[in-house]
């Protein structure tokens, strides 16, 4: 196949051979032809004829041509059709005079006319690496150019600017995905006009015929690569080993991850699309080779991203890393399927796909041990302190804001924990019975309870249920039942709402669990308040308090007493209580007073005239009606005990 595409590109050259050659350079041009015709039909047992002169003229005229070339006194202009002789059209020529006399090697003149074209072909090849790399460097150049436009055009606009801007412009600012692709649209060829990219061509198929094909290949490969590193190192690409990676602060292996995942999305999705252009035009004809080209340039960059996803994915597991190995995961799994489908190569595909693969893999096997993780230390957190007021504990805002924002995440975590599950099952198929050890029959457990076909939802259920359990031994702690029951209000109510607030936890936890919840935090609610005022409202029942129509004052005033006594202390004690959630603190203060004010007031209404105005009165009736009510309203503001006002 090859052999037919240089076959085509030398008919394609000598057919469209510049006018412009001298006539008595194109009769030169003829009668080398016509020679090189006659050796082609001459049989290889006849004996060779005799070399004509032309092929010593053409010889000697290529040879002064090269050597004003190597000399300096001529620029190299290998595509000007204007020179005494045609330069590529003189290799052409050369090349196919010398397959030709190789047949007749054996002849001493033909052995001298070899080695002479020979010499000449290997210097126009080099004086055509030379032209081939230049031309490839151009683009550096031109690039290098452009970027200082840019860099003194965002100058320039910074520096009119406001101040209030100044700290930002340290950030590291890349483009929108949209707009490099816009400007790679634009630059089809990353930097390289359309009559470079055909005198590269013409250059290629120059150096493939003069038997070139290795040093040409391995020109374009060194030049592309540092180009394409230069690129990355331009948008702050860094690479980092393991060792290296292992050694850093994690704030800022986050900045660095932020700035790989915009850079592998561009590399992916409009600078290898470009690339593969470029080789494509470049060597045009030549497909095998172009395809190789982009192959192994793809192969050494993209190994580089891979490198930091798995340096990254080494460091040490904890949960404050679950976000980012998240950002990877899906940077991965969203982008190399892109990359796939322009790699043609065999040999390196499926190295890629395992690459990338098994490095998915294992960061999703981190993210699934994260959740684990986070369920066991949910478990082991046995603190004997409570929190001060019955308070929303730490572990509570922690877990939640934590499952809050993983649910964000919820289709990948899904997709990863359902790919555990599976490898997980097929696992279990290889073991034995009697070798299975507890974490393999939880995960068995995990995969039947999740039959439902929502793995992640399972797990997020079991660290629900864990807190809930953590919380009911905490909520033990307190050595007020009253109180203890505050803190369960406090700490569901805060799980409720923050569940509710994120529609994808709302989604995979259900309506059902949310309704039990809210049913829960009414218990609570309910029992607070048997607990709190039961005694209370019994203080101003009006049982056992007449005696043949008339009031037994002293009774009366043990009642009141009591009264005074249990309501200072509840007041005394539970405006130090808190309930951070308005709504919560809002229902709690009014169904408080829907039971105690129109008791008091009855209360009041019926017996206060028992007394005699005065001291007396003053002695047993602390509050009025009014006073209870303010005092309610101070309850659970975490605020040190205020006496009510007085009559």
């Amino acid at each position: 196949m090859e052999d037919q595409d240089q076959d085509q590109d030398q008919k394609t050259n000598l057919d469209n051979e510049p006018t412009s050659v001298s006539s008595h350079d194109h009769k030169l041009y003829q009668q080398i032809d016509t020679f090189v015709s006659i050796l082609h039909d001459r049989p290889d047992s006849s004996s060779p004829p005799e070399i004509v002169e032309p092929v010593q003229n053409f010889a000697d005229l290529f040879d002064a041509m090269l050597a004003a070339f190597e000399s300096g006194s001529k620029r190299c202009t290998v595509f000007k059709a204007d020179e005494p002789l045609c330069f590529l059209a003189s290799v052409d020529r050369t090349a196919k005079l010398i397959k030709s006399l190789c047949r007749f090697d054996s002849d001493q003149n033909y052995a001298v006319a070899i080695n002479r074209l020979s010499g000449i072909q290997q210097r126009a090849m080099s004086i055509m690496e030379d032209e081939f790399k230049s031309i490839l460097d151009e683009y550096q150049t031109s690039y290098d150019r452009d970027q200082k436009g840019k860099t003194d055009e965002t100058k320039t606009i910074h520096l009119s600017s406001s101040s209030s801007n100044v700290e930002d412009s340290s950030e590291l600012e890349l483009p929108d995905q949209d707009q490099a692709e816009t400007q790679l649209e634009k630059d089809e060829f990353l930097g390289y006009s359309d009559e470079m990219v055909s005198d590269l061509n013409k250059l290629v198929k120059g150096l493939i015929r003069g038997g070139h094909e290795t040093e040409c290949s391995e020109l374009y490969f060194l030049v592309r690569r540092n180009a394409m590193e230069q690129n990355l190192k331009a948008i702050e690409f860094e690479k980092f080993s393991i060792d290296e990676m292992q050694k850093m602060q994690w704030d800022l292996i986050e900045k660095e991850i932020c700035s790989w995942i915009i850079i592998f999305k561009r590399f992916c999705n409009s600078l290898l699309p470009s690339e593969m252009r470029l080789a494509d035009a470049v060597f045009w004809g030549h497909t095998a080779i172009s395809n190789r080209l982009f192959s192994n340039l793809t192969r050494n960059i993209l190994l580089c991203f891979l490198n930091f996803a798995e340096a990254v994915m080494m460091t040490k597991r904890s949960a404050e890393k679950l976000f980012k190995f998240l950002d990877i995961y899906e940077t991965l799994r969203d982008n190399i399927p892109t990359v796939e489908k322009l790699i043609i190569s065999r040999e390196w595909l499926p190295q890629l796909k395992s690459s990338a693969v098994l490095i998915r893999y294992m960061l999703g096997e981190s993210i699934f041990m994260i959740f684990i993780e986070l369920e066991n230390s949910i478990k082991s957190d046995t603190a004997k302190t409570p929190v001060p007021g019955g308070a929303v504990h730490p572990l509570t805002r922690y877990t939640m804001n934590y499952l809050n924002y993983a649910c964000e995440y919820s289709d990948t975590l899904e997709q990863i924990f359902r790919d555990h599950q599976e490898i997980g099952a097929d696992f279990d198929d290889l073991k034995s019975q009697d070798h299975q050890h507890n974490y393999e029959s939880n995960e068995a457990g995990s995969g039947s309870e999740s039959g439902s076909g929502s793995p992640f939802q399972a797990q997020l259920t079991k660290i629900m249920d864990q807190l809930d359990a953590n919380l009911e031994a905490k909520s033990r702690l307190y050595k007020d039942p009253a109180l203890s029951l505050i803190f369960m209000m406090n700490n569901g109510r805060y799980i409720l709402q923050k569940t509710k607030g994120t529609g994808e936890m709302r989604t995979l936890l259900g309506d059902p669990w949310v309704r039990k919840r809210s049913s829960d935090l009414q218990n609570y609610h309910t029992c607070y308040k048997r607990e709190t005022w039961t005694n209370v409202l019994q203080c101003l029942s009006h049982e056992g308090l007449s005696a043949n129509g008339k009031v037994k004052k002293p009774v009366l005033k043990e009642r009141f007493k009591s009264f005074n006594a249990m309501f200072d202390e509840i007041h005394k004690t539970q405006t130090a209580w808190v309930v951070s959630d308005e709504q919560l603190q809002s229902e709690l203060r009014v169904s408080i007073s829907a039971i105690v004010i129109p008791a008091y007031r009855s209360f009041m209404g019926r017996f206060s005239q028992v007394f005699t105005p005065g001291r007396q009165t003053e002695k047993y009736i602390k509050y009025q009606p009014e006073d209870v009510e303010t005092c309610i309203e101070e309850l659970f503001d975490g605020n040190a005990a205020q006496q009510g006002k007085k009559r």
